[in-house]
This record gives C-alpha cells, sequence and structure tokens, in this order.
C-alpha cells in the first residue's frame, strides 16, 4: 500500500511548529481531532480547502485523515480514539485483536468511553461502548485497551446467547493468553451485565480441567444433559517412558473407560504413532475406550452419551442415565 502523503499546512511553517506537526502525526498515523488543528492554529476555511482539495478527507466528525487514500488499520485506531476523546480505550473485539486473542478482523473499530461522554456510533467506522467501571479495566498499552481478562469477557457479554458465552470465554481461556483465575477476579469486581451463572461456570471448568471448547461440549452436552457421573479430567497416563494425558476417565467396580476428544481436523504422523502406542497401552492395561470429535458430539451428543452409558454399564454403573429435552422424543436410553 502507497505511503500517506502528509500535508504540512503554510500556517504551521510559517508558526515555526513543524517538527511538532509531524511527530505528532507520526504518533496519530497522520489523523487529526479539529481540536488540534485549533491549537497549531489552522484555521476551518484552511481544513475544509485541504478536503475540498482532495489532499485531507473527513474520517469521522471532527477528525481528519491529513493523507491521501484511505486509512489503514492504524490510522483508524487513532481516529477512532481520537474521536472518542481523552478517555476512549480499544475494547471488544478490536481490543482481542491487539491481545491477539482473535485474528484481525476489517470491521469497525471498538472503543469504550466512561459514562456521560459524548461520543456515539458511527455506522461501520466506529462502535462506542460505555462503562461506570472504566477506570478500573484500563491498562496503560500504545495504544490504550482494556484488559485482557475484561475484553474475553467483553466478547462473551456480546454473545447472542449463554451457552455461546460459556465456550467463547472457555476457548479463550483455553488459548494460553487469558487466565482464569484473572477473569474470576474481574467478574466479581466487575459483574457481567448479563451470562453471569454461564460465564462463572466457564471458568469452574477450566479449572476442573477442561481445556478445550470440544471438552465443554462433552460436559454440558453429554455428561451433565444426561446426568451421566462426572469423569475425571487430564488423567496422567504413561506411555513408553512419557507422560501423557487422558481427557476423561470414568473408574467403575468392572474397569476403567477413557473418552478421548479428538478435535484435530489433521494428524501429523508422530501424533498418529503416539496415539497408536497410547491405544495399544491402553489395551494393555484392560481400559475400555471411546473416541468423540467435533462433528460427533455437536451433530448428535444423545448418542455420544448412550454409547459412553452402554460402557459404564457394562463396568458396573448401576444408574440410568436421563433423557434432556433433545433425546426423550427418541427414546434413547429406554433401550440401553
Amino acid at each position: 500500500m502507497r505511503a500517506p502523503r502528509l500535508i504540512v499546512p503554510r500556517p504551521i511553517v510559517v508558526q515555526g511548529r513543524a517538527e511538532e506537526w509531524f511527530r505528532l502525526l507520526e504518533r496519530q498515523a497522520g489523523m487529526v481531532s479539529a481540536a488540534q488543528l485549533t491549537g497549531f492554529g489552522i484555521s476551518w476555511a484552511t481544513t475544509l480547502a485541504q478536503v475540498d482539495g482532495g489532499r485531507w478527507s473527513r474520517f469521522v466528525r471532527s477528525v481528519y485523515a491529513t493523507f491521501t487514500g484511505p486509512p489503514g488499520r492504524t490510522a483508524r485506531i487513532a481516529g477512532s480514539l481520537l474521536y472518542g476523546g481523552p478517555a476512549a480505550v480499544l475494547s471488544h473485539d478490536t481490543a482481542a485483536e491487539e491481545w491477539t486473542l482473535v485474528p484481525e478482523a476489517a470491521g469497525p473499530i471498538h472503543i469504550t468511553v466512561p459514562y456521560g461522554a459524548s461520543a456515539v456510533s458511527q455506522p461501520g467506522r466506529i462502535v462506542v461502548h460505555r462503562s461506570r467501571a472504566h477506570p478500573h479495566i484500563v491498562v496503560g498499552t500504545v495504544p490504550p485497551r482494556t484488559s485482557v481478562a475484561d475484553t474475553a469477557i467483553d466478547l462473551a457479554v456480546e454473545c447472542p446467547d449463554a451457552r455461546t458465552a460459556r465456550t467463547t470465554l472457555i476457548q479463550l481461556m483455553t488459548g494460553g493468553r487469558v487466565r482464569p483465575w484473572e477473569v474470576e477476579l474481574r467478574l466479581i469486581e466487575r459483574p457481567p451485565r448479563r451470562y453471569a451463572r454461564a460465564l462463572h461456570a466457564a471458568v469452574s471448568m477450566v479449572r476442573d480441567g477442561v481445556h478445550s471448547a470440544l471438552e465443554e461440549l462433552y460436559v454440558t452436552a453429554v455428561e451433565q444433559a444426561h446426568g451421566l457421573p462426572t469423569g475425571q479430567r487430564q488423567v496422567p497416563f504413561a506411555v513408553d517412558g512419557q507422560t501423557l494425558w487422558e481427557d476423561v476417565e470414568y473408574r467403575m467396580p468392572g474397569g476403567s473407560l477413557i473418552v478421548r476428544l479428538d478435535g484435530r481436523t489433521h494428524i501429523r504422523a508422530d501424533v498418529a504413532f503416539r496415539d497408536r502406542r497410547r491405544d495399544n497401552a491402553a489395551e494393555l492395561a484392560g481400559h475400555a475406550r471411546l473416541v468423540f470429535g467435533w462433528r460427533d458430539l455437536d451433530a448428535d451428543p444423545c448418542l455420544g452419551a448412550r454409547d459412553v452409558a452402554q460402557v459404564l454399564h457394562r463396568l458396573g454403573w448401576d444408574q440410568q442415565p436421563i433423557a434432556c429435552d433433545r433425546c426423550a422424543a427418541r427414546a434413547w436410553f429406554s433401550r440401553s
């Protein structure tokens, strides 16, 4: 992309502030506010002439791009923060992108301002959020943004339903960048406006050993929804002198059932070899095994629950699973 062409209006040069002007433009990726222009002695007539001449462009109300061509991401961020005012910070999707929690997208820039600020959302360019806890959610990055834990919570709260919110927060916490204890602390200090129970449940699941969205799906849609016993999570298992980890293990009077949750779309040769050795070791140790992928459980968790229940009964589980709303009409468990 061609570098922005910065324009130095004649009054600035006359006033001897060109160096200061260029430092400002460099810091703000070529974006300036109307108040800053006034501070440099640039009149409204001069600004209008630059825009009418095609040398500058209006980004949003009272914010201008001092170059030709569309503003890039850095310029859009700078312009959005200028529009929001001195207390504005990046938040939600944009803060998540800056924290590398999610990939960068081409959507509008999200900012959060204190309650009482005059900034409002600008369609297609800026989404403005407001927070009463504004001073407590900001970290001193450049540009400023909400903390990583607050960002994760904000993303979850914006989800369309509680289940998606729980899954989203688990995905963020199991990605290695968001610490569950920090999220739990922020949930206590700043109770979310919705989905509080689901978000606290997400923290509890991760603390109990849930390491992925697929494991969360298994816990909620298979185990809990069908009244199955609670398995042990992340159980160590020695294979060829190495310690590997089983996703779920049920220890019954007649033996153990291992459930493996495989969310991979492809398997490297070395990983496939390791998994075969693990399968053989489990067989030699007398453990029953079931393997489920995302497609299996997302399409039909009830069938997965029936499979688990059948093996558990064979191993001495003396209770009966329950039918969830999804499988009640099919009477799955009456034939188990």
